[in-house]
């Protein structure tokens, strides 16, 4: 890791099909120092530049309940990546790209976030709502225990 200390939480998925904008949503509501925060619609080649600057990237996404009723944290090494096949990637093979254009891949994880609602809308469930919250105790306990190491 390099001395800089900062993150990126990246967080996906449509707005306008309810639950599936989970990871937006927490990447808005999320302010914490040395964190860099952006919610976008998928995850693309572009993002690869900045996470090769960052030492932590966390990732956070919806999930079907029929995946897990419960969110989940997954850490991402880099056996797991594959490369991009076409525009859009899952963090994995974001990463992958990362490491194979600049040499460099942050430390990882994945938060999925489970829904219940997945049609046209823009409001969470109250469902998805808590797992936001906790979604938000948890990238604040990875960033808290990730950094302490680095002083």
């Amino acid at each position: 890791m390099s001395t800089t200390g900062y993150a990126y939480a990246i967080g996906y998925g449509n707005e306008l099909r309810s639950d599936d904008g989970i990871g937006q949503r927490v990447a808005k509501a999320l302010h914490l120092s040395n964190v860099k925060s952006l919610a976008v619609h998928q995850l693309t080649p572009e993002l690869a530049e900045a996470l090769a600057h960052a030492d932590l990237a966390i990732f956070i996404d919806a999930c079907f309940t029929s995946e897990s009723s419960q969110v989940q944290v997954q850490s991402l090494s880099s056996e797991s990546f594959n490369i991009i096949a076409g525009h859009t990637a899952d963090p994995r093979s974001l990463l992958a790209l990362t490491q194979a254009l600049y040499n460099r891949c942050p430390q990882a994880w994945w938060i999925k976030v489970p829904g219940v609602n997945f049609e046209l809308g823009y409001s969470l469930s109250p469902f998805a709502e808590i797992g936001v919250a906790i979604a938000l105790q948890k990238i604040t306990q990875i960033i808290d225990e990730n950094f302490s190491l680095l002083l």
